[in-house]
């Protein structure tokens, strides 16, 4: 193995919840109820997925502007502070030191990312960013980590790809990477235990087998 692709929001963070405060300040803003069940579905999604979705379920809304507003919620939210994920120094400070490229494959918008990575300190460790508008099918489609495999200049096959998602574990193994899910808010289905490289509850039980593996 010599890459590891790491999804952000959910994963390196505990972002997902600032997302639900975003789409809450949606909904108030334009007057609909959330469903949880929507929230659950969009977990790990951007773009067309993200707005087919939003149009599903919010038929009389229009998904473009709730997605630009959700976006520009949560950076508002995540200016100063993004709290961070247990084990994210450790894991990066030992692909570091095995001299592995590193990557963030994100859903969100560049400027997002680079907040992120600005505030929590983390944007020196990372060769290559790509960030969801840079592909036309999002997350379950697999092309964000192709791309991210292509950029670090590593075959999917040597790359390991760290998600919290359902969507983004699907992207991932279609992708054709080891795959290791770290879920957060939304726990793993049957489908997640048998095509996952690994499952486990923070990113330091994680690293513990991969050392153990290599």
């Amino acid at each position: 193995m010599k890459a590891a692709i790491f999804d952000m929001d959910g994963l390196l963070f505990d972002s997902e919840l600032i997302f639900d405060r975003a789409w809450q300040m949606n909904a108030d803003n334009h007057g609909f109820v959330l469903d949880p069940k929507m929230q659950e579905e969009l977990r790990g999604c951007s773009g067309v997925v993200m707005r087919n979705i939003v149009n599903r379920y919010l038929p009389n809304q229009d998904a473009f502007v709730l997605q630009k507003e959700l976006f520009e919620n949560a950076l508002s939210l995540e200016r100063e502070y993004v709290p961070m994920k247990p084990g994210v120094f450790e894991i990066l400070d030992y692909f570091k030191s095995e001299d592995f490229k590193l990557a963030v494959a994100s859903s969100s918008p560049q400027d997002m990312i680079e907040n992120n990575l600005r505030v929590s300190r983390l944007e020196t460790y990372f060769d290559v960013i790509v960030n969801g508008s840079e592909v036309s099918k999002g997350k379950p489609n697999p092309d964000i980590f192709l791309l991210a495999s292509e950029r670090v200049g590593v075959c999917p096959e040597e790359c390991y790809v760290f998600e919290d998602a359902r969507a983004g574990v699907a992207a991932g193994v279609a992708a054709g990477c080891k795959t290791i899910m770290i879920p957060d808010l939304v726990k793993p289905t049957i489908i997640e235990k048998e095509t996952a490289y690994g499952i486990y509850d923070d990113l330091n039980l994680a690293l513990e087998d991969i050392k153990k593996k290599r």
